[in-house]
C-alpha cells in the first residue's frame, strides 16, 4: 500500500494533546477527519464536471500511521459487471484478477491514496482549517464537560491577558487538574480591583457557554452576590455549620456612578436563640468581616438581622440609618412609609440614594424616607390617596367579579340549553324506538292469530266429520246386536 508521508506526525500530535489538553486518541480522530476533509477537496478539484452529494464520500476512510508518519487513503467499493460509478464500484474482471473467488456484490477495501505532490494546496489548506475547528470543538467539549458541574461555585484564577475590556484568566477545576481559559467581562470586574499580569483572584463561575462560541467558554464573575455567600461561608464557621443561615443578599458592586462605591447588605439569622448571627458574621473586633472585605478591596459590606417583621426588617435593612417608624401603607402592593429625624435623612437615604435602593432590594419592599416631623401634615393627603387607589382596586375588582359572573351565567345557560337538547334528543328517539316496537308486536299479534283461527277452523272441520259418522256405525252394531238376543 502506498502512503503519504508527515514528517514527526507522532511528536506533533503529542504536542497537541500537551498544548490542548486532549487525549491522544482524540487527537488522531480530529487528524483522521481533516485529512478525509482534505482528500474530498482534491477529489472535488479534479473532478470538477460532476456534482457531488454530501454522502458520496462516505466510503472512504483514512488509515493513520503516527509509527511511520503517514496515512493512507482507503475505500469501499462494490463489485458490479459494468462501472457507473468508479468511486463507489469496481468491475468484477479486475477483481478476479487479484481474486479468483469474488463474486457479485462482494464488497472490497482499495488503497485510493493520491501522491503527496497530487495532494494540492487547497487540500492541504482544507486539512489544515478542519483540524483546528475539530480541536477547538474537541477542547469546548472537554470544558462543558469538566465544569458543568461547578456553576456557581467558586474559583482560583490567575490573570493571562486583556481583550478589549475583558480580562482573560485561567482557572482550574481542581487540584492537578491543568488550566483552562475563562474571560471576566466589564460588567462583572470591581472598580477597586488591579488586574495585572498573573494577579491571582477568586472568582464566581457564573456560566459555561454552549454552542458556537469564540474564545473562553467560561464566564467568571468578581461583582456577583454569589462570590460574598461564598467568602462569608469560608469565614463564618457557624454558616458552615448551618447555625446561622444568609437569608438574602442585595449587592451593588458596579455602582450607576463613580462618585458612589461599590456596597453589599447580608441578612442573616439563626435558629439558636444564644447564637447572634449578626455578631458572628463579623467577628471579634471585625476580624471576619475584615477579610470579606480585604478580598473585595475594601468594598463596605452592611450584615443586618433579618426578621419575619416586615416593619423591623425594613428597619435593620436602612442601616446604619436610625429609625423611628415604619408604617406598611399597603402589604399587598409592599410598600412602606419610613419615618427618620431630619438629621438621618440624607444618611437613610445613602450616598445617590444607593442605601435605601440596596434595602429595597434586599426586603422586596418599595420603601419611601420621610421626614418625621413633616409627615404629620402629609399623612391625611397620603392615607386619602391610598384611600382612593384602594377603593378604585375595589372598584376594578367588583366590575370584573360582575364580568365574570355574567360570563358564568352565560355559560350555565348555553350547559342548560345543551341539556335540554340532548333530554329533546333522548326522548325524540325513545319515542321512535316505542313506535317501532309497537308496530313490530301488532305484526306478531296478526299472524298469530291468522294462523291459530286457521287451526280451530281446521279442528272444527274435523268434528264435524267425526260427529256425521258417529251414528251410522252405532245403528249398525245395534242391529248386529239384536238377532243374537233372540236366538
Amino acid at each position: 500500500m502506498s502512503m503519504v508521508t508527515l514528517p514527526g506526525l507522532a511528536e506533533m500530535i503529542d504536542s497537541i494533546s500537551r498544548e490542548r489538553n486532549l487525549p491522544k486518541t482524540a487527537v488522531q480522530e480530529a487528524l483522521r477527519e481533516a485529512l478525509l476533509k482534505g482528500y474530498e477537496r482534491y477529489r472535488r478539484t479534479q473532478r470538477m464536471d460532476i456534482q457531488f452529494e454530501e454522502t458520496y464520500f462516505e466510503n472512504f476512510e483514512v488509515e493513520l500511521d503516527p509509527e511511520d508518519g503517514g496515512f493512507r487513503v482507503l475505500a469501499t467499493k462494490s463489485i458490479v459487471d459494468d462501472v457507473i460509478v468508479p468511486d463507489h464500484e469496481i468491475a468484477l474482471q479486475e477483481v478476479q484478477e487479484v481474486a479468483a473467488e469474488a463474486q457479485l456484490g462482494d464488497t472490497v477495501v482499495l488503497d485510493v491514496t493520491p501522491e503527496k505532490d497530487d495532494f494540492g494546496r487547497m487540500a492541504a489548506i482544507q486539512t489544515k482549517q478542519v483540524l483546528a475547528q475539530k480541536l477547538r470543538d474537541l477542547q469546548r467539549k472537554l470544558i462543558q464537560e469538566e465544569f458543568q458541574d461547578l456553576e456557581g461555585e467558586v474559583l482560583q484564577a490567575r490573570v493571562l491577558r486583556f481583550e478589549n475590556q475583558s480580562v482573560v484568566m485561567a482557572v482550574s477545576s481542581g487540584f492537578g487538574q491543568s488550566e483552562v481559559e475563562a474571560e471576566l467581562p466589564k460588567r462583572e470586574q470591581l472598580p477597586n480591583d488591579n488586574y495585572r499580569a498573573n494577579a491571582t483572584f477568586k472568582v464566581f463561575l457564573k456560566k459555561v457557554c454552549d454552542g458556537p462560541h469564540r474564545g473562553p467558554q467560561l464566564l467568571v464573575s468578581r461583582a456577583d452576590a454569589g462570590l460574598v455567600v461564598y467568602l462569608f461561608e469560608n469565614e463564618v464557621p457557624e454558616i458552615e455549620d448551618e447555625i446561622v443561615r444568609v437569608v438574602a443578599v442585595a449587592r451593588e458592586a458596579n455602582p450607576p456612578s463613580r462618585y458612589v462605591g461599590p456596597r453589599t447588605k447580608i441578612a442573616v439569622d439563626t435558629i439558636e436563640s444564644d447564637v447572634d448571627p449578626v455578631g458572628a458574621c463579623i467577628g471579634a473586633r471585625g476580624s471576619r468581616i475584615q477579610v470579606v472585605v480585604n478580598e473585595l478591596r475594601g468594598e463596605k459590606i452592611d450584615v443586618i438581622r433579618w426578621s419575619p417583621d416586615p416593619g423591623l426588617y425594613i428597619s435593620n435593612a436602612l442601616s446604619p440609618a436610625r429609625v423611628d417608624e415604619v408604617r406598611l401603607i399597603d402589604p399587598e402592593l409592599r410598600q412602606a412609609h419610613v419615618l427618620v429625624p431630619e438629621n438621618q435623612l440624607s444618611l437613610a437615604i445613602g450616598k445617590e440614594g444607593q442605601n435605601v435602593r440596596l434595602a429595597a432590594r434586599l426586603t422586596g419592599w418599595k420603601i419611601d424616607i420621610k421626614d418625621s416631623a413633616k409627615y404629620a401634615e402629609e399623612y391625611d393627603s397620603i392615607m386619602a390617596e391610598v384611600e382612593a387607589k384602594a377603593a378604585a382596586k375595589a372598584e376594578r375588582a367588583a366590575i370584573e367579579a360582575a364580568e365574570d359572573a355574567k360570563a358564568a351565567a352565560r355559560e350555565a345557560e348555553l350547559e342548560a340549553e345543551l341539556e335540554a337538547e340532548a333530554e329533546l334528543e333522548d326522548a325524540v328517539e325513545a319515542e321512535t324506538s316505542g313506535s317501532e316496537i309497537e308496530a313490530v308486536e301488532d305484526l306478531a299479534d296478526t299472524d298469530n292469530m291468522s294462523e291459530t283461527e286457521q287451526d280451530l277452523d281446521t279442528v272444527e272441520d274435523l268434528s264435524d266429520e267425526d260427529l256425521d259418522n258417529e251414528p251410522e256405525n252405532d245403528s249398525e252394531d245395534d242391529s248386529s246386536d239384536e238377532p243374537d238376543e233372540e236366538e
